[in-house]
């Protein structure tokens, strides 16, 4: 009867044991949650942009949990930290799929720590969905130019976005002698100015200078200095909000009173906290306006601001989205494993989110317009859209 009873004992324990290991990844295990990694710039130089982010994935998560969540389970986010710098997003990336055991990741909008992170996913397997990060390399290896199998985003790239800012200063500006200060140190400064130069240029327009400073300089007087003696008609600095600030400022004290324009780096509020009267009249090219009054963008800017007590960013608006279009594909997939979820993130098709209609196309890119705005008082006004 004893040994009937040990058999019987562990047969069951194996039969528990094999329902263990079928669990599907993603938190099957842990009360029927599904586990999705986040890892941004929540502290450091570029905290706005990471916290803003954070702010507009747990808003669309929030709300699809009071839906009642996918597959029938609630979705939890798990935040890492990567503290703005590029060099800690291989640790933190590690953790969230090693340790967490998520089944997908979102992250970053610096595209320097997206790349970071797009290495350690792609080697793991598990999908990743960047939100705002531009530069093409990010799901597109630049040595092979083959598309990354597990890397998404669902923002426009900087070819189009320099293109965009280049038409728009010789065509609606009627400009052709521009500066360019550029963030030596960031994918992303490097790469838009680069494009801009390129269309510009196609287009008549003459770079008359192309200097350089890195992210997290505080003096920027002997580069404006420089500037000043050519006297451009306009001055692009595809740097990020907190630079930008900075250099408008420093840039209207020498006295250079020429327009300045932006990309998308600019867009968080803390730009106009940091540059003041100097970064009003700024042209920026962005996700979205919080302006538009179409009734999606309308119920998510005002969800927002009843939330977090502040206007939406585009890349709040962008970190939205990409939370919505990742649960999407995980319903599609009609499962959390990563390989089903990349194959419904790459069949995404006319997903209508905040920032825009987006689909993702073989270089799992998202075509979509570019909004273009300009820095009224505490607000980014619209101007104009220009589709692709």
């Amino acid at each position: 009867m004893r040994n009937t009873l040990v058999v019987l004992l562990l047969a069951v324990l194996g039969a528990v044991s094999g329902c263990s290991k079928k669990s599907e990844p993603g938190g099957a295990k842990s009360g029927g949650e599904i586990v999705i990694g986040e890892y941004g710039s929540m502290t450091g130089e570029n905290a706005a942009f990471g916290q803003s982010s954070h702010n507009g994935t747990m808003l669309a998560i929030d709300e699809i949990n009071a839906k009642g969540g996918v597959l029938g389970k609630q979705i939890r986010i798990i935040i890492e930290d990567n503290q703005s710098r590029s060099e800690q997003v291989t640790t933190v990336v590690k953790k969230l799929i090693n340790q967490d055991k998520v089944i997908a990741i979102l992250g970053e909008v610096a595209s320097a720590r997206s790349n970071a992170g797009s290495a350690v996913c792609e080697a793991a397997g598990i999908p990743m969905v960047s939100p705002s990060s531009t530069n093409p390399d990010v799901t597109v290896d630049p040595r092979t130019g083959q598309t990354k199998p597990f890397t998404f985003r669902v923002c426009f790239i900087d070819p189009f976005q320099g293109t965009v800012m280049a038409r728009f200063t010789r065509d609606f500006m009627k400009f052709d002698k521009v500066a360019i200060l550029r963030d030596v140190k960031q994918d992303y400064s490097v790469g838009l100015a680069n494009y801009y130069t390129k269309e510009f240029t196609a287009n008549g327009g003459t770079i008359v200078r192309d200097d350089s400073y890195q992210g997290g300089d505080t003096d920027f007087r002997a580069q404006l200095t420089s500037l000043k003696s050519i006297n451009p008609q306009a001055i692009f600095v595809p740097g990020y909000y907190n630079d930008a600030g900075n250099i408008c400022r420093q840039a209207r004290s020498l006295g250079l009173n020429m327009p300045i324009l932006g990309g998308d780096g600019w867009s968080h509020p803390s730009l106009m906290e940091l540059g003041g009267d100097a970064v009003q009249g700024a042209y920026i090219s962005d996700h979205f306006s919080a302006e538009d009054t179409t009734a999606m963008i309308r119920t998510f800017v005002q969800a927002y601001q009843k939330r977090f007590n502040e206007t939406p960013s585009g890349l709040a608006a962008c970190a939205y989205d990409a939370a919505l279009i990742l649960c999407d594909a995980i319903q599609r997939a009609g499962s959390t494993q990563p390989a089903a979820i990349r194959d419904a993130l790459a069949a995404t098709k006319n997903f209508q989110g905040t920032t825009g209609n987006i689909s993702i196309n073989e270089q799992h890119n998202a075509v979509k317009s570019v909004t273009v705005v300009q820095v009224a008082g505490n607000a980014f006004k619209y101007v104009t859209t220009i589709a692709p």
